[in-house]
């Protein structure tokens, strides 16, 4: 006698899937591979110019990656079911009216801005490897912000292990005696902007991330709404990093100054990441979303 296979909805997995494939591995894999080639492109993208003045601003880089995101954000929230056939006012109503709680997102949105524009001061003193691997610590500022934000509670095993990863980044940072003490007293002080730049990027990504995981966990807006409101509040800081940082290069030499193709190679890539990690905020949870980021080690 044939036992008849069993397809009851207890046997049904009802994880979100790509070819059999669970989502959120595949976008934690996905992120990892854009976390690798961002570090590579975005510190390549800045070693071009033989001289300090021909290269592009970062404040730009910045803005015009949160206005490709919103961009592709947009064109995707158009395609749900909901939105399709839907009046631009009733569309804008359901993103920024009073029930959207668009608010929400202004805080993140301005951390972000901050924090993207400290990891293009941080590549641009620092080589790829070293990055990568300090920019790790902002696993250890996300559990944190996890515990005192969103009341999770870690093990002592886990607690050991963010104590190791922090051991492990702070023994990178000891520098190795070569007997050129001379020349790379320049280098030093250079190493020593990055890491103060990836230190504050650590904690803003931490608070930002965590927060943006709370606001997605506790809706049901779809991940689009939720990034379209994140890179609209994006803007105004983005713009004012512009006009107050580097507002007197643009005024003489133009807003794409320095601009190639490697420039728009480094914001697309930020651009995709942010997609990319709201999707596994989505799908997962922000902790695994840092993980994913110290895989990246590995590739650099």
């Amino acid at each position: 006698m044939v036992e008849p296979k069993n397809h009851s909805m207890a046997g049904v997995s009802t994880t979100p899937s790509l070819y059999g494939i669970p989502l959120k591995y595949l976008s934690l894999l996905t992120l990892v591979v854009q976390n690798s080639m961002l570090v590579l492109v975005m510190k390549y993208s800045r070693t071009l110019y033989s001289k300090k003045e021909d290269m592009y601003l970062a404040s730009t880089a910045v803005l015009m990656s949160e206005i490709l995101k919103l961009g592709v954000c947009f064109g995707l929230y158009l395609q749900e079911p909901q939105n399709k056939g839907s009046s631009l006012s009733k569309l804008l109503s359901n993103l920024y009216g009073p029930e959207a709680e668009s608010w929400k997102m202004m805080i993140p949105a301005a951390l972000y801005v901050i924090q993207n524009n400290l990891q293009y001061l941080a590549v641009s003193n620092l080589d790829p490897a070293t990055f990568q691997v300090t920019y790790q610590m902002k696993i250890l500022t996300t559990a944190v912000f996890s515990v005192i934000m969103l009341k999770k509670s870690l093990s002592k095993t886990k607690w050991f292990s963010l104590v190791l990863l922090t051991v492990g980044i702070a023994l990178v940072q000891f520098p190795s005696s070569n007997g050129h003490t001379s020349s790379n007293s320049k280098s030093a002080a250079q190493s020593f902007i990055g890491l103060i730049a990836v230190a504050i990027a650590c904690v803003l990504s931490g608070l930002a991330g965590v927060w943006f995981e709370k606001v997605l966990k506790g809706s049901k807006a779809s991940v689009w709404h939720r990034n379209i409101q994140l890179s609209t509040f994006s803007l105004l800081p983005g713009l004012l990093g512009v006009i107050f940082i580097d507002g007197h290069v643009i005024s003489s030499k133009g807003f794409f100054h320095g601009y190639n193709v490697w420039t728009w190679g480094a914001i697309g890539n930020q651009a995709f990441g942010g997609l990319v990690v709201a999707l596994v905020v989505k799908v997962c949870l922000y902790i695994p979303t840092t993980l994913a980021f110290e895989l990246t080690v590995s590739w650099i």
